[in-house]
């Protein structure tokens, strides 16, 4: 069976063959009764590469829940690799602000930590200012 349109578009963004994906339609869990029970309407699929995996029963249709079960496949993949590129992101921004240099206020206020410092340290000498 073909996929839609637009979830094959969105599996050529990401980079994933449909070739890569395990489908199986396997029968239904939970309420339902004997129409759950006998018919092999939920949908799961796994990303082999990844190993993402994906099960759908929300409809009572296979086709249905075909479908979902894509799109909810699109959607974890597509958070996957968002998450991954803000890390790469994260990564560069954490070491801009590593290595950058000190402010000019920043400076100014070192160096009168350091004045400050000196003339306290100074001050515990004797009284008569021999030894």
């Amino acid at each position: 069976m073909a996929l839609p349109p637009q979830i094959d578009r969105r599996l050529a963004a990401l980079g994933v063959r449909p070739g890569d994906v395990d489908e199986r339609f396997v029968r239904g869990a939970g309420p339902g009764g004997q129409k759950i029970n006998k018919t092999s309407s939920t949908v799961w699929l796994r990303h082999r590469p990844t190993g993402v995996e994906v099960r759908c029963q929300t409809e009572r249709l296979q086709s249905a829940n075909r479908e979902l079960a894509w799109a909810q496949l699109c959607d974890k993949l597509e958070e996957r690799a968002r998450s991954a590129k803000a890390e790469v992101i994260d990564a560069r921004e954490k070491e801009r602000r590593r290595t950058r240099g000190k402010t000019r206020g920043q400076k100014i206020r070192m160096i009168e930590s350091k004045k400050h410092r000196a003339k306290h340290k100074a001050s515990r000498g004797r009284v008569g200012g021999e030894w």
